[in-house]
């Protein structure tokens, strides 16, 4: 009762606010129609007293009565076809060459009005009185539209010069069209503190001349000069349309400013027309990453989604719950989402049930070492592709707790691999990483492991199986820009292991576009791998987030060198030698070879492995660099 209650309220306060909007705009719609009129009575006499030498009693009295007849008719015309031209709908601030168009459009349609007028009232004027009053009267109702933003626009300009203490001085970069509505939405809004101070381009022919009014003052070259010369505390971006590479040397630029940084999110805003104040977003260290976004064939991937069961593991972590979001959007038949931690787990079951109402979800609660839970939910639910990313991934964490590595990350995947064989799974996707390469750790190592246990039982199985590997992922929990966003906020110090520590990031976007497309590829026994460009230097990374966020390093925020951390490499690779590599459809995505092993030997290796790690033997990193030649415990591998 209460619900209806409430709906009701809501039904009767929007009626009431829809009810005050339009009494609003018939009240300003009356008031546009009564100044058009007064608008033709004057231009028309205008165009008698002109006639007649600026002389009223010259004006003969024939004339005057003919000119008294027709008015009622020329007002009457005159406000139907701006009524039907929608003129007294347009916000009259925001005018622009749309609305020049339907006034020209208007009095084009008003010429055989009049004409037809005249003639039925068998009007006898001169003709100067009919050219000079359609004349005046076009000139003076499109002057009165846009006086209103002509007035406001030299109000903000050169009346106004006193700028309030928390008004905004701008700099636009690009002078295209993002940046001319940006522009134009800042000089007409009455409630943003931001004042456009100049705009900067790299095409030197626009250099020196006006968009919207605001000078266009340089080139990239000269964004600090400009910077300093106009008291510049924000820079906004508004170049969609161009390379990653470009982006990154622009914004590399900027940052040194120390001013506040913002851009606009994307092309297709542009093309939408929603490019708008509201809708830009501060820069982000992705910004400045400098290589194209990773590009996959949707259509096809999520074609192969449509009409599936898909199963999840680690359903509620960072890619996990990105996975989900993506698949539940593309149709499946059922979404079954498994993860040990059910606040994980709760949060992102809440988000698809909103979003997606229609949508079979099941969320189950469970590890992927327990060798029944896995069994029944498999025989139960019947997925046609598992996405396993359920593992342990804090390489720290892992050193002082190696056991666990191994019965989470190995043994769990062997127990969901073998459940997805035995319940007819078409295709089992393994979330790897690039630790898993020659790895120093026993994280990356056991994430090695889990490689092998992939490729042999695509070897024993129907179910095709495949691994995708990549680097570290922006944003997702316990990487590394999180934890320096925390320590800015905080004050610093940043904390960097050591200045030379370099590695390959990539956005959960595009990890889970490539653990998709791998979906999609795969034949069974490939390691995906992304082309992630050149990798980046965390302490570069460090001072460009402080900069970012309008600090100076090392000054403002101090950043702190502590050391390699057990286990950790001062670089990452993607691809071992032994793998070779092969194309793709896909020029961003590659594949390694499987690599031959002993399939029965590498059995009994789990088998002891689980036994060890269950006994927690300290012997546990041993054990596995004996199983994993590449794996160095203990050892710092520097280039």
């Amino acid at each position: 009762m209460s619900k209806m209650n409430n709906e009701e309220s809501k039904k009767k306060t929007e009626n009431t606010k829809n009810l005050s909007n339009n009494r609003l705009w018939i009240k300003r719609a009356a008031l546009l129609a009564l100044c058009d009129a007064m608008i033709i009575i004057i231009s028309y006499f205008m165009a008698l007293f002109v006639r007649f030498d600026f002389i009223f009693s010259k004006i003969p009295k024939n004339y005057m009565q003919g000119y008294i007849w027709s008015m009622p008719f020329w007002i009457i015309a005159t406000i139907c076809v701006f009524y039907g031209m929608r003129l007294y709908h347009s916000i009259w601030r925001f005018a622009s060459t749309s609305e020049i168009l339907r006034l020209v459009y208007a009095f084009i349609v008003l010429i055989p009005v009049y004409f037809a007028g005249r003639v039925f009232m068998h009007l006898q004027m001169p003709r100067s009185y009919y050219f000079i009053g359609f004349l005046v009267s076009g000139i003076f109702t499109t002057g009165l539209r846009f006086s209103y933003r002509f007035v406001r626009s030299y109000h903000s300009r050169f009346v106004n010069n006193t700028e309030p203490d928390d008004i905004e001085r701008v700099m636009i970069i690009g002078a295209g069209s993002a940046g001319r509505m940006l522009i134009r939405e800042m000089l007409t809004s009455q409630y943003l503190h931001m004042k456009v101070c100049c705009v900067i381009d790299d095409n030197k022919n626009k250099v020196g001349r006006m968009l919207e009014g605001i000078p266009i003052t340089g080139t990239r070259d000269d964004i600090i000069e400009q910077a300093k010369v106009h008291h510049i505390t924000k820079i906004i971006y508004a170049i969609p349309a161009t390379t990653g590479q470009n982006r990154k040397e622009i914004l590399n630029i900027c940052k040194e400013t120390g001013c506040k940084m913002q851009t606009v999110p994307g092309v297709y805003q542009l093309v939408n027309g929603e490019v708008s104040v509201s809708r830009l977003r501060d820069v982000e260290i992705t910004d400045l990453l400098g290589r194209a976004q990773v590009k996959v064939n949707n259509e096809e991937v999520f074609d192969s989604i449509a009409g599936k069961v898909i199963m999840v593991t680690g359903g509620g972590g960072s890619i996990g719950s990105e996975l989900c979001r993506q698949i539940a959007k593309n149709h499946p038949r059922q979404l079954i989402i498994f993860d040990i931690y059910e606040n994980n787990a709760y949060e992102i079951q809440m988000e698809l049930e909103r979003k997606y109402p229609a949508l079979s979800l099941v969320v189950l609660i469970g590890s992927v070492r327990n060798t029944n839970r896995v069994n029944s939910i498999l025989e139960k639910y019947k997925p046609v592709v598992v996405f396993h990313a359920a593992a342990h991934k804090h390489v720290p964490l892992m050193e002082d707790s190696p056991n666990e590595s191994i019965k989470n990350n190995v043994m769990g995947t062997y127990k969901m691999a073998q459940a997805a064989a035995h319940a007819g799974v078409k295709k089992f996707v393994l979330i790897s990483t690039d630790k898993a390469v020659n790895p120093t750790n026993i994280m990356g190592a056991s994430k090695r492991l889990c490689e092998m246990v992939v490729q042999m039982m695509n070897r024993q199985s129907n179910t095709d199986f495949v691994a995708v590997r990549f680097g570290n992922v922006l944003g997702s929990n316990g990487s590394v820009i999180p934890l320096f966003k925390k320590q800015i906020a905080e004050g610093g110090p940043v904390t960097v292991t050591d200045p030379n520590i370099i590695r390959y990031f990539m956005t959960i976007p595009e990890a889970v576009s490539l653990v998709l497309q791998a979906a999609y590829y795969a034949k069974g026994g490939e390691i995906f791998i992304l082309d992630m460009g050149e990798p980046v230097k965390i302490a570069d990374m460090a001072k460009n987030l402080i900069r970012l966020s309008g600090y100076k390093p090392d000054e403002d925020i101090m950043i702190q060198y502590t050391g390699l951390r057990p286990g950790e490499k001062l670089y990452e690779e993607l691809l071992m030698a032994e793998e070779g590599m092969q194309e793709t459809d896909n020029e961003l995505i590659h594949i390694g070879k499987p690599i031959e092993m002993n399939d029965t030997a590498f059995k009994e290796q789990l088998d002891r492995l689980d036994r060890e790690s269950r006994k927690e033997s300290q012997e546990i990193k041993n054990i596995v660099a004996e199983i994993v030649p590449t794996y160095h415990p203990d050892n710092t591998v520097r280039p």
